[in-house]
């Protein structure tokens, strides 16, 4: 068993991890940077302090789900490396051009083309796939519901209010707002690494005596089930994507936050609660789902209450692309590495 390349995925899923925040800050931020509510360093110091937070909120469901891509007991450490390598190199691409792609779909897409480049689709759980894979549409869709509703809540309740004192007090729930989405950000991409990190654990020591396995390698599984793993996958994890948060994203901030819909603090509000309630639902069934799949449809959903033509539906169908190719695009590039790195005779 190579320790060493144990060590290199985990660095280097802990660097996704990393990217994760930065690339996906803008789901966090972009409404709060565009309303005025808060600086973008206000506003990416804020948004890693609540991914952090989401540590002491949330089970272990969406790890469980993204540790069952592929069967654990048919891959080797190599096709994980080529599926983390493929992820970072899309999310990469995607953040040069400013394009808020899923980074959950990448690592999914990534971890799932490698195992079938080792041993074909079989390995593969469909099952998790399909249901990670309609998401894709569902997310942004049910975002886009959920956040019309609210907006067209909040305007009968505040429709007798004076603009100017309503705008103070959207401004200060729009902090609130925010600070859930993050939670939801927190605790639904960074349990996707620690999915990752579990199946490595798993995959490197396959075959040891369970007595034998050291306990900062421990796995829990009950009733077949991700129950507990080790707490410094954890805090790796949470700590990494807020670091990466702090760091920012400013790119995709651009395309989130004015290229979809011009915003309000009103709107920025409704967005925001209607991502925030898809996350913590989909987390408590241990759906995977995009945090920027799920901001990008809220905001569409508050440009509706204006009029159609307020959404840029030219830059949704774009991003719509991208989102779709993800997967696949992900599959095809971690299968090409994995087989590199069979050809250059790396164990």
């Amino acid at each position: 068993m190579n320790f060493t390349l144990l060590i290199v995925i985990i660095v280097l899923a802990f660097a996704f991890d990393f990217i994760n925040g930065f690339h996906d800050a803008a789901n966090s931020i972009a409404t709060i940077v565009s309303t005025k509510v808060l600086s973008p360093l206000q506003a990416v110091l804020w948004a890693a302090f609540f991914n952090l937070l989401a540590y002491a909120i949330f089970e272990l469901k969406i790890a469980d789900t993204i540790s069952k891509v592929a069967d654990t007991s048919a891959i080797t450490l190599q096709v994980i490396l080529a599926g983390i390598c493929a992820a970072i190199i899309w999310n990469l691409f995607t953040w040069y051009l400013g394009i808020p792609s899923s980074s959950s779909h990448t690592l999914v897409g990534g971890f799932a083309g490698a195992a079938i480049a080792h041993a074909g689709w079989g390995v593969v759980h469909s099952s998790v796939i399909l249901k990670i894979v309609s998401f894709i549409f569902l997310a942004p869709f049910l975002g886009m519901i959920i956040s019309y509703f609210i907006s067209v809540l909040l305007l009968n309740i505040c429709k007798n209010g004076k603009p100017f004192i309503l705008g103070k007090y959207f401004k200060r729930l729009q902090l609130l707002s925010s600070a859930l989405f993050s939670l939801g950000h927190g605790g639904n991409d960074a349990q996707k690494v620690m999915g990752i990190i579990a199946a490595t654990l798993i995959v490197y020591f396959h075959g040891v005596d369970p007595a034998a396995i050291p306990s900062w390698a421990q796995i829990d599984m009950v009733d077949g089930k991700l129950h507990s793993i080790p707490h410094w996958v954890v805090i790796g994890c949470y700590l990494s994507i807020s670091l990466g948060t702090i760091s920012g994203g400013w790119r995709i901030v651009k395309t989130m936050g004015s290229k979809i819909t011009k915003l309000t603090s009103f709107e920025g509000v409704a967005a925001e609660s209607a991502g925030a309630i898809l996350l913590f639902g989909s987390d408590y069934f241990g759906i995977p789902v995009s945090t920027t799949h799920t901001i990008t449809g809220a905001i569409m959903g508050v440009g509706l209450t204006k009029r159609v033509t307020a959404v840029r539906w030219g830059v949704t169908i774009n991003l719509l692309y991208a989102w779709i190719l993800t997967i696949p695009v992900s599959m095809v590039v971690a299968a090409i590495l994995y087989y590199l790195f069979e050809f250059f005779g790396m164990r």
